[in-house]
């Protein structure tokens, strides 16, 4: 999560381990994304890049993005929102945000823009890994 929260608790320190951890890997990493994919967590779990792992993929249900992506509307767009009085006229206009975002974010995007290698049939997922361990 994101926020003073987060911020309190730690997230940042405790996401650097992650880092630090997944730096020290010294076997080839193979990732595969099953649903979402955000921000630092999704890079220091696939070992500190998408780039890192010998082989990534994702399910078509995969989602990538720099974080959660109504956090990063709710975020990003807080001023034109804000502007907004009339509470129907906002909501339309927050759903179109993310239905947009959502749609950059999408697994297929994600490949299309070398950030991951492809999108596989998750009942290939055994055979996927397997052949990309060899």
């Amino acid at each position: 999560m994101v926020g003073p929260d987060s911020e309190e608790e730690g997230a940042v320190r405790r996401m650097s381990a992650l880092f630090k951890i997944g730096s020290q890997i010294n076997i080839p990493l193979i990732t595969i994304f099953l649903r979402k994919g955000y921000g630092l967590g999704a890079q220091a779990l696939a070992g500190g890049s998408f780039h890192q792992p010998v082989y990534s993929a994702a399910w078509p249900t995969g989602e990538f993005g720099a974080m959660g992506l109504e956090g990063a509307i709710k975020l990003g767009f807080k001023k034109e929102l804000d502007e907004i009085k009339d509470g129907k006229k906002k909501e339309e206009l927050f759903n179109k945000l993310v239905d947009q975002l959502y749609e950059k974010g999408k697994a297929i995007e994600a490949a299309a823009h070398l950030e991951i290698d492809a999108v596989i049939d998750p009942t290939e997922t055994r055979s996927v890994i397997l052949k990309a361990a060899r």
